[in-house]
């Protein structure tokens, strides 16, 4: 199943109200909106990168767990971009000030802020040259450090702002570094 894009702007731009609603009524679809106003429905994923997925967050919640630095969230969080884009990582954690620095009713809803670490994982059916996009998005808005993990060309691309995408060839052990400090993540 391919991700499908439909090009709203030309009919309505969507307020952030607006795409809350679309997506509440529509709880069965996993939907993004970009920058440029496009609805992105996104496909499920197969068992094989559902329990891929699941092992990331759960990784990543015991660590943090253990440190209290901040909060994690599962692909069904969206959150709203500076730019405008409302976007959901297969994996996100944001640090616990700037989470609290948010309203009740934002935290509620789809956070309005990037958060610090995101990890998107490929599925059989995403391009890469899309995931890659979407994490410079990520970085452009804000993120700290991104993992775009890449199991079908053994492949890990690492964001940090203000560099090149640095590769790695899996098996490898991924630092935190300064984001998530004492967080390693063996692939």
């Amino acid at each position: 199943m391919n991700t499908v894009v439909l090009n709203l702007e030309p009919i309505i731009r969507l307020s952030n109200e607006e795409f809350y609603q679309l997506c509440v009524v529509n709880r069965d679809l996993s939907l993004e909106l970009n920058a440029t106003g496009e609805l992105i429905i996104v496909p499920p994923v197969g068992g094989e990168s559902g329990n891929q997925e699941a092992d990331l967050i759960t990784d990543l919640n015991i660590w943090n767990r253990q440190s209290k630095l901040g909060k994690v969230f599962s692909s069904s969080t969206i959150f709203q971009l500076p730019n405008g884009a409302k976007r959901s990582p297969d994996a996100a954690w944001v640090k616990l000030e700037r989470w609290e620095g948010l309203s009740l009713e934002q935290r509620k809803k789809f956070p309005p802020l990037a958060p610090d670490f995101v990890i998107e994982l490929r599925s059989e059916s995403d391009r890469l040259k899309s995931l890659q996009n979407k994490m410079q998005e990520y970085l452009d808005n804000g993120v700290r450090l991104g993992w775009l993990i890449n199991p079908q060309d053994n492949q890990v691309e690492i964001y940090r702002q203000n560099q090149p995408a640095e590769v790695g060839i899996m098996p490898i052990t991924l630092s935190g570094e300064d984001v998530l400090v004492g967080f390693e993540l063996e692939l």
